[in-house]
């Protein structure tokens, strides 16, 4: 095992078993046997290393959400991702609040990464005409849902003594920015208000899909931001 990876391990360790969600670089050069310079050599500084530390924490969780494969119903997969999400958070808590914690200046790449899974099922559900904002903003209210559902239930479990309190968000938020299939019973389905929007959102989605778009760059970028406009309503 090198160096890098007998920090990272003793990193992990150390942060498993504290009371809050940070570890010291003094005790984690004592457990893993290394000096200081090696650790800042390798990572920097504190903040580099505990970014690293995230990153490995969730790779597990991050491999599993890109190996799993779509079914027919994208907003199915949405709710499958919520409360994948919540029991990571809650099996991790250490990990999952230093991921999100404002002390943490590096940001880890698996936050990123997470983000970016989450809005591509969201572009499958605009190309399904199941979306009713654009997909990048159903993003950021989702996962600032989730994250925050997450870390209020970690950080104040006296609050949300509710085992279906995840479960009520997931739907209102979601209920929220989707839609029904368009083969729903007539009376179920949005009209009027919601038909342009989603049909902007739903054909701005089929075009960033397309492997071979009918228009020039420039075009394909101008039609995006009216597509856009219109799809925020």
């Amino acid at each position: 095992m090198d160096a890098r990876e007998k920090i990272l391990e003793a990193a992990t360790d150390l942060l498993a078993e504290a009371s809050v969600a940070d570890v010291s670089t003094r005790a984690v050069c004592e457990a893993a046997g290394v000096g200081a310079p090696m650790l800042y050599r390798l990572f920097g500084d504190k903040a580099g290393l505990l970014a690293a530390v995230v990153d490995r924490g969730f790779e597990a969780y991050l491999a599993s959400k890109r190996a799993a494969r779509p079914s027919d119903d994208p907003v199915a997969d949405l709710r499958s991702g919520w409360d994948n999400h919540m029991r990571f958070a809650l099996e991790h808590p250490n990990h999952y609040r230093l991921m999100y914690s404002p002390e943490l200046t590096v940001p880890p790449a698996a936050a990123r990464e997470a983000h970016a899974l989450l809005h591509g099922i969201l572009e499958r559900c605009a190309a399904a005409g199941r979306l009713t904002v654009p997909p990048a903003l159903a993003t950021q209210m989702i996962m600032s849902a989730n994250v925050g559902a997450a870390l209020s239930v970690l950080t104040r479990p006296e609050q949300y003594p509710d085992p279906g309190f995840s479960e009520r968000l997931r739907d209102a938020v979601l209920d929220s920015v989707t839609r029904p299939p368009a083969d729903v019973p007539d009376g179920q389905e949005d009209d009027g208000d919601r038909a342009v929007p989603v049909a902007a959102a739903t054909l701005a989605a089929r075009l960033r899909a397309a492997q071979s778009p009918p228009f020039t760059p420039a075009e394909s970028a101008l039609l995006g931001q009216w597509l856009d406009k219109l799809s925020a309503g």
